[in-house]
């Protein structure tokens, strides 16, 4: 697991002193490399990760992300065609809800 504090108040020391600009790009690397950490330590086979919901609505985060995931072996996607914030989320649940009536 990873505990966000150390990195939370470290954003908030920072903001004080430095352009806020400079932190926001300090916070963003470290959820990057914090994400491929916790998907390199989960494992499995796949090297498959799919990123959703609304924080990935964040372009800096997604791609530096996304090219971090790569870097490390990892085939990253992104909701292309379905939003992957809560529009996804109800995408998803009228899809389940189709197939659930096609089984009747």
């Amino acid at each position: 697991m990873y505990d966000p504090a150390p990195t939370l108040r470290e954003a908030l020391e920072r903001v004080a002193v430095e352009p806020v600009g400079l932190v926001a790009a300090r916070f963003h690397t470290t959820v990057a490399e914090v994400t491929v950490a916790l998907v390199s330590r989960v494992g499995g086979p796949s090297r498959t990760v799919c990123l959703g919901g609304g924080v990935w609505q964040n372009s800096r985060l997604a791609t530096q992300t996304t090219a971090a995931l790569q870097t490390a072996g990892f085939h990253a996607y992104l909701g292309a065609r379905v939003p992957v914030n809560d529009g996804g989320i109800s995408y998803g649940q009228a899809v389940v809800a189709a197939a659930q009536l096609a089984r009747r």
